[in-house]
């Protein structure tokens, strides 16, 4: 599984989540510190960036199915890397818009072509358990880089050497993508390599009016998926994006934002890992319903809880639940696609994702400034609580009919 080619994409995801993170829990100090910005427009703000790879993502499925994935994920991630000097620019609050929202199109491109060259080059038996391990470099870089991003903050009070570091990490992550070598352009429609039906290939390629159908930029079988996964992400955006002052402001914990993804992080690491071996046994559906279980007690507790225990128990129970949680639905969304729509079936999994997290900063951001901190987590759990109710009522099963045999 751990081929040379699997291990350069893997690492180059590592760098790719290590620059984004490294910046994403600063930003909101960022932009109170540099714009005297209140909560409100801190949320509007950073949803632009999700809505802007939501977007890139709806076509960058369709566009890694069919162009050079090489080509793509190269242009991709040298254009994410590059928008980090954007940050350099500072000036004004409208400028700093800008350039935040327009990064959210090549970091959507990016993650897609990465994530779709990592599954093309690993061997078909591994595929459920490669994908496991893949999302590991998320977890890594998201472990690492907020604690080392406060840390320098705290040091330099510079703002401008963490987003100097964010960029040399991505272009390092940039140069190493140069070095991996792909078998195939992108997977070719072909009786030899789908496993779809004569009608789902007449779908796939029919062109109506001059437009490509829905499906060709979205997994349609796997809409009951992406409704669930964007009610699990939506208290994610939430949380992420405001543990940093929550901590600060409420609790007194200056350091608690890099502490709290620490062990977040480490407890993903720990279940991706305990959870690899039931991915392998195809137990994709056990896997996804056990990481639920799990993560929605941990927003009861943040919830519930307004102290350093209801911080750190969501840590941990978010961590050991997602860590079940994302591979399994990644690998529900792949296994209900075929071969050639590997990049769709990606797409879709990262744009449901990202819905929902652009849609908690947004909503979040209101309930903070309006009511509470405490107001913003009651809805971050209820609607993660949705979200779970939702997948025993009806995706479990319907992905179960559904999912294509391998």
């Amino acid at each position: 599984m751990w081929n040379v080619n699997y291990t350069k994409v893997w690492v180059a995801n590592f760098m790719i989540f290590f620059s984004f993170m490294l910046v994403m829990p600063l930003l909101p100090l960022y932009m109170t510190e540099e714009f005297g910005a209140g909560k409100h427009t801190i949320g509007v703000v950073l949803s632009g960036y999700t809505v802007t790879a939501l977007f890139a993502r709806l076509f960058s499925g369709y566009i890694v199915d069919t162009f050079n994935r090489r080509t793509v994920l190269l242009v991709s991630y040298g254009l994410f890397a590059c928008f980090f000097l954007g940050y350099l620019i500072g000036g004004s609050m409208i400028l700093f818009a800008i350039v935040r929202t327009l990064h959210g199109a090549p970091f959507g491109t990016t993650t897609v072509a990465n994530s779709t060259v990592a599954i093309d080059v690993l061997p078909s038996e591994r595929r459920a358990e490669g994908i496991g391990y893949y999302g590991l470099a998320n977890n890594l870089g998201t472990a690492i880089s907020p604690t080392i991003g406060l840390f320098l903050y705290e040091a330099t009070d510079s703002f401008k050497a963490i987003f100097l570091l964010s960029f040399f990490m991505a272009a390092m992550g940039f140069f190493i993508n140069t070095t991996v070598k792909i078998k195939s352009a992108a997977p070719k429609p072909s009786a030899a390599n789908t496993s779809e039906s004569p009608s789902e290939g007449l779908n796939r390629s029919k062109v109506k009016g001059g437009l490509m159908r829905l499906d060709r930029f979205f997994l349609v079988k796997g809409w009951g998926v992406g409704l669930m996964l964007a009610a699990l992400a939506f208290p994610y955006g939430i949380i992420s994006t405001y543990i940093a002052i929550y901590a600060k402001e409420q609790l007194g914990l200056a350091k608690g934002a890099g502490l709290y993804f620490l062990v977040l992080s480490a407890c993903l690491m720990l279940s991706r890992l305990t959870g690899g071996k039931s991915l392998r046994q195809g137990r994709v559906a056990h896997n996804a319903a056990m990481g639920m279980c799990i993560s929605v007690v941990g927003y009861l507790c943040f919830a519930v809880f307004h102290n350093f225990f209801g911080v750190f128990a969501n840590a941990v129970l978010l961590g050991l639940g997602n860590g079940h949680m994302m591979p399994a639905i990644q690998n529900m969304f792949v296994n209900l696609a075929p071969n050639n729509r590997r990049g769709t079936a990606n797409a879709s999994f990262l744009t449901s994702w990202d819905l929902g997290v652009g849609l908690g900063v947004l909503v979040g951001g209101i309930a903070v400034e309006l009511y509470s901190y405490y107001a913003a987590f009651w809805i971050a759990f209820a609607v993660n609580a949705l979200g779970v109710a939702f997948f025993f009522a009806y995706v479990r099963n319907d992905y179960l009919r559904k999912k294509l045999a391998r």
